[in-house]
């Protein structure tokens, strides 16, 4: 019965909004003549926009192609004027190239320009996502997932609208018609029109001159040589281009973004019927526009081509309809990321220190502080005792029997006292396992130990060798890097394939959380740049060193606990991402710097909570520690993207979420959490975060830092870097 109400209510509406359209019609056929605009002689202004190919919806120069053939073969309209629109090209070949070929044909254009400096500014359209709706909570967001094509345009959203900028062009055609013509046509780019189709538009304004606007269908076009044969007449049941009277008022809504219905949305409110009528919403579309006030007062006339996109297997039947949309959401994809790449890769500069500070080791070496001089050099001779070190030198093996092989049991996992294997592991969270925690008796089995003495020796040589201006640590250092990443002999491969193996699960592989044991690998990386300056680390041996990174980046890349690792809700994924990042800004890989960008904002609605709380982390048995654990996690990537310009310090989700509000909870509760009997905990530990919270929001700096930091050498599980007092800011 509500349904059979609900039935008859819209047929109701229907029906009162046809009588309203016909009496509109009337008022407007009987009031023409009064109108200014009557006494105006009809005239045309065709507006073409021309945008960028987006591959793969579109071939590579297919709009340079399609208005080449218009110029070429497009007949002169009587009391038509024509002119161009080049709309933000990003590729500035290309642009050059469309601008050169309409200035050789004595065309009229105006240029939008595609500006990377204003389009770095553009941020992601993250600060809208609930929590539990990223991609990290939400598979079906994922690649793969239901909705994947449709989250990835999503987040994507205000760079689109900057980008492709179709309904600001749109609008923007209408200025420059508007006082020029009586009939202003702001059209695709792609329209090609048939002088035959042009008359038949011209003859039905000629007849009615008191509807206000002309929808003129579409036909897509697969073979442009067609359209030479002036009979042709296609069948055109596609989205529609519009015209406009001068006198009408309605504008684009600029909101709406390429591949949502920039043009559709002005459809609805001219309440013009067709398929986007029965289009599916969902929740992150705009809500549809109310009709305008002159809604109805359109009629249909002439047809229009459009161009071949040069993919013509999107351009047919349904399941071209299908595959369209699919390719379409790709294209998006695709363009967006190529300009965040360039636009990260402007400000890159992979031999400059993106966690330490430049100025602060420059000040350093002038001998401003000579307790930290002393303490820097106390640290680096001891580390001249140690290595150089090997995953070769463990006593176990991996599972695999590769003594290359990275090889470190999961450190809570225990054997099951119920079974006489003890197998499958089970966990015991908080509980080190015998031989798993760092320098502990046993750790000579394994290699956790001894990586950690790389990362940090290394980082501890590089940065006297830096300060102190002596060769022999710089020395030192290189073969540190050497023995463990470069020397075929000692090297390790490049996975963390056994790392944190949970003995009779998962093959005895690793299940991705292993993956967290290198992420001190981005200070690490610091390190291999001060080596290098120095020149103790040769060019052969830092191209191996890069080969190194760029197959652990592929593995980071594509394997499937690498996966598993970074799709975690807590400490690990953010740890994942900092690694990831500090690589890509090592290797000059701009778009892998801009995705971390957009990773750790999706991340920061899922695993901040509104009041500043991290509950993924208070739920363990160890709160307190993992709670700023994870913080520092977040600070260092912070810090990472900051060195391209990428601010992720005053970042807010959508209930007010950031960096600032986790450090300012921690500053408020740190104290009082809990840690687990027996624990020895570094009181020290909090106080770079409150350095961090005093310089990144502008309240009373808190009494724990008015004083210089005394302790700079931390435990590794601190996740704090070695003499970090010269971290950038």
């Amino acid at each position: 019965m509500s349904s059979l109400c609900g039935a008859l209510g819209r047929a109701k509406r229907k029906l009162e909004y046809r009588l309203v359209v016909k009496r509109r019609i009337e008022t407007a056929r009987n009031g023409y003549k009064a109108l200014p605009v009557s006494a105006t002689k009809d005239s045309f202004m065709l507006v073409r926009i021309i945008g960028n190919d987006l591959e793969p919806r579109h071939r590579k120069g297919q709009s340079y192609d399609n208005v080449l053939f218009i110029l070429d073969n497009e007949s002169d309209f009587p009391d038509c004027e024509k002119a161009w629109i080049v709309n933000r090209i990003a590729d500035p070949g290309e642009e050059a190239r469309i601008i050169g070929l309409l200035k050789s044909r004595g065309q009229g254009f105006h240029r939008i320009p595609f500006d990377l400096d204003a389009y770095r500014q553009i941020p992601w359209n993250t600060d809208g996502l609930a929590a539990n709706e990223s991609r990290f909570s939400s598979a079906k967001n994922r690649p793969s997932g239901d909705n994947a094509s449709r989250y990835e345009t999503h987040v994507r959203r205000r760079k689109n609208l900057y980008v492709m900028n179709n309904n600001g062009a749109r609008n923007a055609a209408l200025a420059i018609a508007r006082g020029r013509a009586k009939w202003l046509m702001p059209w695709d780019g792609n329209c090609y029109l048939t002088l035959p189709a042009f008359r038949q538009i011209r003859a039905a304004i000629e007849e009615n001159p008191h509807f206000r606007y002309v929808v003129v269908p579409m036909a897509r076009i697969v073979d442009n040589a067609v359209l030479l044969d002036a009979t042709v007449v296609p069948p055109a049941e596609e989205e529609p281009q519009i015209i406009f009277r001068s006198d009408t008022t309605e504008l684009f809504d600029e909101q709406y973004g390429y591949g949502r219905r920039p043009k559709i949305e002005m459809l609805w409110r001219l309440g013009v019927p067709g398929l986007w009528d029965r289009f599916r919403d969902d929740a992150w579309d705009i809500p549809r526009p109310r009709l305008a006030a002159d809604a109805g007062l359109f009629q249909k006339a002439g047809w229009v081509a459009r161009l071949h996109s040069g993919r013509s297997h999107l351009e047919i039947g349904r399941a071209g309809f299908r595959a369209r949309l699919v390719k379409r959401d790709e294209a998006i994809v695709g363009m967006l990321d190529r300009c965040d790449a360039s636009a990260i890769a402007q400000k890159l500069d992979p031999a400059r220190l993106a966690y330490y500070d430049e100025d602060m080791l420059v000040a350093a070496r002038r001998g401003q502080k000579m307790q930290v001089q002393q303490q820097l050099r106390a640290c680096a001779e001891q580390a001249l005792l140690r290595g150089p070190f090997s995953v070769m030198d463990k006593s176990g093996r991996a599972p695999s029997g590769d003594p290359h092989d990275y090889f470190q049991p999961a450190p809570y996992w225990w054997p099951d006292p119920r079974k006489p294997d003890g197998l499958p592991f089970v966990r015991r969270d908080g509980e080190h396992a015998p031989g798993t925690a760092l320098y502990a008796d046993g750790s000579e089995a394994y290699d956790r130990t001894r990586l950690q003495r790389v990362l940090d020796d290394t980082t501890v040589l590089a940065l006297a060798a830096s300060v102190l201006g002596e060769a022999r640590y710089a020395s030192h250092a290189a073969l540190l890097v050497r023995t463990w990443f470069v020397d075929p002999a000692t090297r390790m491969n490049p996975n963390m394939r056994y790392a944190q193996v949970r003995r009779g699960r998962d093959n005895n592989e690793g299940p991705g959380y292993g993956i967290i044991e290198l992420a001190d690998l981005y200070f690490f990386l610091d390190a291999v740049r001060l080596i290098e300056r120095s020149g103790a680390l040769d060019e052969p041996d830092s191209q191996g060193f890069r080969a190194w990174l760029s197959s652990y980046c592929e593995w980071l890349d594509t394997a499937p606990a690498a996966t598993f690792e970074f799709y975690r809700l807590n400490n690990h994924g953010v740890f994942f991402d900092l690694q990831r990042a500090a690589i890509a800004a090592f290797l000059g890989d701009g778009a892998a710097l801009a995705k971390a960008g957009l990773y750790a904002r999706e991340r920061i609605a899922d695993q901040i909570a509104a009041d500043g709380r991290l509950p993924e982390e208070l739920s363990r048995t160890r709160p307190r520690h993992y709670a700023m654990f994870a913080l520092q996690g977040w600070t260092a990537l912070a810090r990472i993207l900051s060195s391209v310009g990428d601010d992720l310090w005053q970042y807010r989700a959508k209930d007010g979420q950031g960096l600032v509000k986790a450090l300012q909870w921690v500053a408020a509760h740190g104290e009082t959490l809990a840690t687990i009997p027996g624990e020895i905990f570094d009181q020290e530990r909090i106080r770079p975060l409150l350095e961090d919270l005093a310089r990144h929001f502008d309240e009373t700096t808190p009494a724990a830092v008015r004083t210089e930091a005394t302790k700079l050498m931390f435990h590794p599980d601190c996740a704090i870097p070695p003499f970090w007092i010269w971290r950038r800011p």
